[in-house]
């Protein structure tokens, strides 16, 4: 078995931490450290949340940041660099870059974070494209199945003002999404609260409760098909699968959701080259603090997306 030592890890807490205990969370986060080590690691104040010590027992936050000081990790036999391939797809996939941050165009299937099984994720291949940037550190979150605009820190800084302004619920963050089923009206709010991680067939699943988190989200028509309907939805709050589960609620749920959505709307749709979740990370609009405009970014339609409703019936 490999091992290799990492720098300092600032890992942002995000819906799927949120209430978790930090050593679990750890735990979680860190494949192949050793359950010992990071107990020894809180035991002597090494790990930090928002600068501050935590003890074992604290409960976590969305948005807060957790310092990992460098420690060593067992590979468990994985390669050590990613295939050329991969690396060359990722520079592909960068929509922008200054100083402060990064925004890639996140196909489908990639995990943003490498960990279950996957030995690379996003992040994994920026850092081992750019091995001279030591700071590079995921501001949010896409589901691996949904692909588009992802934010990257270049600075600790530009890491806290990204985590300040999506805390405050400043940054619009615009998706496309294909839902089963004809709307008839062109606009609607969802208000419907969310709650994580219950047991459905042995599978875990976000199901709206009256218990759950607050969640909104707002959607619009885009375009109209015989048995479908392309909407873009904007968060008013960014809980786990929450697009997805909105949709699925209406009734309307999105096509290609294995866990979801309809089943038998699926295999149709797949017969027409649907082979993954429509939901597409389409645009985001980020207010800088002293920039005298906002950023914009804008991730195109991935080919097949744009394919398929090419085929469908209007």
């Amino acid at each position: 078995m490999n091992s290799k030592t990492a720098g300092v890890r600032y890992l942002t807490v995000d819906e799927r931490g949120e209430g978790q205990r930090i050593d679990n969370f750890l735990l979680r986060e860190l494949k192949g450290v050793p359950r010992a080590l990071v107990y020894r690691l809180l035991r002597r104040g090494e790990v930090r949340v928002n600068k501050g010590r935590a003890k074992a027992g604290r409960r976590l936050a969305a948005g807060d940041v957790v310092r990992v000081p460098p420690l060593r990790t067992a590979s468990s036999g994985r390669p050590g660099t990613p295939p050329h391939s991969a690396l060359e797809n990722i520079r592909r996939s960068i929509l922008y870059e200054d100083d402060l941050i990064v925004v890639l165009n996140k196909p489908s299937g990639l995990a943003v974070h490498g960990g279950s099984g996957l030995s690379f994720g996003a992040i994994e291949l920026l850092r081992a494209a750019r091995p001279a940037e030591r700071a590079l550190e995921l501001a949010h979150r896409l589901d691996r199945d949904t692909s588009g605009c992802l934010m990257v820190a270049r600075r600790r800084s530009a890491l806290r003002t990204l985590h300040e302004l999506q805390r405050a619920g400043r940054i619009q963050k615009r998706y496309l999404a294909l839902l089963h089923g004809r709307w008839r009206q062109e606009r609607l709010r969802v208000e419907a609260p969310l709650k994580k991680n219950l047991l459905r067939g042995g599978e875990r699943m976000v199901v709206v409760s009256p218990g759950g988190k607050p969640a909104r989200t707002d959607f619009r028509v885009v375009r109209r098909f015989r048995e479908a309907t392309l909407v873009e939805a904007r968060l008013g709050s960014g809980r786990t699968h929450q697009i997805r589960v909105h949709a699925a609620h209406l009734g309307t749920p999105i096509l290609g959701d294995t866990k979801y959505g309809d089943a038998e709307a699926n295999r149709r749709f797949r017969a027409l080259g649907l082979r993954r979740l429509f939901l597409h990370a389409a645009g985001l609009v980020i207010p800088w603090p002293r920039r005298q405009a906002p950023y914009r970014f804008e991730a195109p339609l991935p080919a097949e997306l744009q394919r398929l409703l090419e085929r469908a019936d209007d």
